[in-house]
């Protein structure tokens, strides 16, 4: 079938997230003002958010589509992009004093173009992936060297149809042993594939690097193939000055990008949960003090990030010295809990206050539930794997809140933990997205304890 290379993709992402930002911008305009013609403080805002989106978008190339497809970290990409152009117009509105411009409509309109970009994003990978299935779309390449790691790449490419490339050639050790290192060079040029694999288990260097050369010549990507079978293993190539070695983990490191992006993620929304949220934190306050002795808020000693010790807030829900007789965690029909405590633990509602650890930095919105050290020392008994949750911040909410929901005891600690090292394997701003819908939805429901 025909084939095409994908060299006009990057600019018509490009102008559709243009467009979409506009389409963003004159509608939250519509929504708030009730009419699509801004006035001069909205016209500077549009021109001002056109201008530093081009710039920002171009440094930070969020418009390229990369093989293999992977939407998630396009949308992590795109989202790292909005959240610096958001500062940067911020940065900008601040300089020149622009402080007439309506807080609602801005957020309201990165609110649109985050969901009008996420829905242009995964029409756009269906297409690609249809249409590479097909047998369009494609990247002809040539893979030269051993002939296992060639088969293995092979079979995972047919598994593969939309990650779109087609097999020109393959020139194993053996045909390359009877060839000086120029026919070889001028055999690759006549092919002209898009790609050159290479798979070595040892690599003559100094045709690796005329081969670069050659690639860079004739704008051919060159890529090197390990004879490692990784499973389910992580790898990260790392350069020690001109030695690339393999950083190997069990579970993805979690990159600067992603920190950053979660934790300017926590910030937003938990300062604008507890600005927006000020008087239902207020009703809660004053309820809690009027339906039972005690002070409003409680405070518990869990273990972070790190394993460093942190106090954890949260509205009291149970009966002054519910611990006396020690440690022990809630169940149903438990007396130690207030009748007002009750209501608010089925809407989640006793949480909330927790949006101030958030905002100090010792917990995250979305990451496995802290907890004490006197359950972690049991559960890290029985369930060793554990620990790997200690390396990343807590959470108010977490996956496994969500689909287990709260433990009586600490085999149910333990049956919980499989669902949280689920989310340390993924970790990206769609999934804690996805997390907070559904606990949103469990607290609509009531399905709290």
């Amino acid at each position: 079938m025909t084939t095409r290379y994908s060299k006009h993709l990057p600019g018509f992402v490009f102008l559709s997230d243009l467009l979409l930002l506009n389409i963003a911008l004159y509608n939250s305009h519509f929504i708030k003002f009730n009419t699509f013609r801004p006035e001069n403080t909205s016209v500077t805002f549009i021109l001002l958010v056109n201008i530093a989106w081009v710039v920002v978008s171009a440094l930070s190339r969020s418009f390229y589509v990369f093989r293999p497809l992977l939407l998630r970290d396009n949308i992590n990409k795109f989202l790292l992009t909005l959240i610096y152009h958001l500062l940067c117009v911020f940065a900008i509105i601040y300089f020149f004093k622009i402080f007439n411009i309506s807080r609602a409509e801005v957020m309201l309109s990165y609110t649109i173009f985050f969901a009008l970009v996420v829905a242009q994003r995964s029409a756009l990978f269906f297409f690609l992936d249809y249409i590479r299935k097909k047998g369009y779309n494609h990247r002809q390449i040539v893979i030269i060297g051993d002939q296992n790691i060639a088969q293995r790449l092979v079979k995972s490419f047919s598994q593969h149809p939309e990650y779109g490339y087609d097999l020109s050639d393959f020139i194993s050790e053996k045909e390359m042993a009877g060839m000086t290192e120029d026919a070889l060079v001028q055999q690759l040029i006549e092919k002209a594939p898009n790609e050159i694999f290479i798979c070595y288990k040892q690599m003559n260097t100094e045709l690796l690097n005329r081969l670069v050369k050659m690639g860079d010549t004739y704008l051919i990507k060159i890529k090197v193939v390990s004879d490692l079978i990784l499973s389910n293993n992580y790898a990260q190539l790392v350069n020690y000055d001109n030695v690339p070695v393999l950083h190997l983990n069990s579970h993805p490191e979690i990159g600067l990008k992603i920190r950053l992006l979660k934790r300017s993620f926590d910030i937003l929304f938990s300062s604008t949960v507890m600005v927006t949220g000020a008087p239902v934190f207020f009703v809660l306050y004053i309820v809690t003090r009027l339906t039972s002795k005690g002070p409003a808020f409680f405070r518990q000693e869990r273990i972070g990030k790190n394993e460093k010790p942190f106090y954890i807030y949260k509205f009291r829900s149970m009966r002054v010295n519910a611990e006396l007789a020690g440690p022990q965690l809630s169940k149903d029909n438990d007396p130690r809990i207030t009748k007002w405590g009750m209501i608010m633990r089925k809407a989640r509602l006793d949480e909330l206050p927790q949006f101030w650890n958030v905002l100090k930095g010792d917990m995250s919105v979305v990451g496995p539930r802290p907890e004490r050290q006197y359950y972690i020392e049991q559960i890290v008994e029985k369930t060793p794997s554990y620990r790997k949750l200690l390396r990343v911040k807590p959470g108010l909410t977490s996956i496994g809140q969500v689909h287990y929901g709260y433990a009586e005891n600490v085999d149910q600690m333990c049956d919980r933990v499989r669902y949280d090292l689920l989310y340390l394997q993924n970790i990206s701003l769609n999934s804690d997205l996805n997390i907070i819908l559904k606990t949103v939805k469990v607290m609509v429901q009531g399905k709290g304890k």
